[in-house]
């Protein structure tokens, strides 16, 4: 039990952390107050798609993605189950447009991408089949993710004669940072299998890969993801404010208890009743029980939301999955789906 205790404040503890550190240097007035505003749209337009277009090259093959189509199935339709839940949630219990979206996006997305891949990979106790269908599951839940994102983002916001353009909410998900990145890493994977491949020491491995051919422009790309997430939080942390809670009181509330709550008990009692296990729950808990992804701020921003409110969702739910995914990994253990 302290093992899986240990784990957990492993897992969650860091985001909290640079949060804290990103709140504590606002507070020294190091920067103009405009700085952080601008290291969150760098992070949005730069760093995150870079960091999901890495995320999705790490699959090693997309054919991997036919192989495992019952998990994807499942996934698919848990996330589009969730939003249409999360959707009818907003709508009754939110007045204000510009915090409709923002509360729909806590309780459908999930940080796989930042919190979630590593998350599996842990529980995975070095079992390459959980750490691979983790990566095989990103690469259609992090565009679906992005592409509901946008969407929940838009329909509430209305232009000056109160309309909503489906052909503008298009455009904006085509042109989306997110989703441009997770374009090319699909092209990406596509490419692949018209690259030939040869026998190195009994394994099948590309003739051309960016990790062999092109050492340095892998490690600019690593580099670049591996600031994302932490550069994300610092600004998160910066522009946090407490004075904001009280005010958003039930906002906060409600979509917290739904986030860590409510979502990943539905959406794992089903995968658990289906029949999946050991193998696959390393991942799905990874989807359904971590925190809002922390790129839901910045977007929020860029897409006339309420970034105060989402900035909130992305810390609370931060703090109380550390509780919930360790409620969550005790049960499992204890019904013997997979081993700490």
């Amino acid at each position: 039990m302290l093992d899986q205790l240990a784990f957990t404040v492993n897992a969650v503890l860091p985001i909290l952390l640079l949060v804290l550190f990103g709140y504590g240097i606002e507070k020294l007035h190091w920067f103009p107050d405009s700085f952080f505003k601008a290291v969150n749209k760098f992070c949005f337009r730069f760093c995150l798609p870079v960091l999901l277009f890495f995320n999705i090259y790490a699959v090693s093959d997309i054919q991997e993605i036919g192989k495992n189509w019952e998990i994807i199935v499942f996934a698919v339709s848990a996330i589009v189950g969730v939003f249409l839940l999360g959707l009818l949630v907003s709508i009754l219990c939110v007045k204000d447009d510009r915090q409709k979206g923002v509360v729909l996006q806590c309780i459908f997305r999930s940080n796989y991408a930042i919190i979630g891949i590593p998350l599996a990979t842990s529980l995975s106790s070095g079992n390459p089949i959980p750490i691979a269908l983790a990566s095989v599951i990103s690469a259609i839940s992090i565009p679906l993710f992005n592409v509901l994102a946008i969407v929940s983002l838009s329909i509430f916001i209305r232009d000056e004669n109160n309309r909503i353009h489906p052909l503008q909410i298009l455009k904006k998900i085509i042109t989306n940072p997110l989703i441009v990145g997770v374009l090319v890493g699909i092209l990406v994977l596509l490419i692949r299998l018209l690259i030939p491949t040869k026998i190195v020491d009994g394994e099948e491995v590309l003739v051309f890969s960016l990790q062999n051919q092109i050492p340095f422009l892998y490690k600019v790309i690593s580099q670049i993801a591996q600031i994302a997430s932490p550069l994300a939080l610092i600004a998160l942390g910066a522009e946090f404010h407490f004075s904001a809670v009280s005010k958003l009181k039930f906002q906060i509330i409600l979509s917290t208890t739904i986030r860590v709550i409510l979502v990943p008990a539905i959406c794992l009692l089903i995968a658990y009743g289906i029949g999946f296990r050991g193998n696959e729950f390393p991942a799905l808990i990874a989807l359904f029980a971590t925190p809002v992804a922390v790129s839901s701020v910045p977007m929020s921003a860029e897409m006339g939301n309420d970034e105060e409110l989402a900035g909130q969702l992305v810390v609370w739910t931060s703090i109380f999955s550390a509780i919930s995914l360790f409620v969550i990994i005790f049960i499992c253990t204890q019904i013997g789906i997979f081993i700490v």
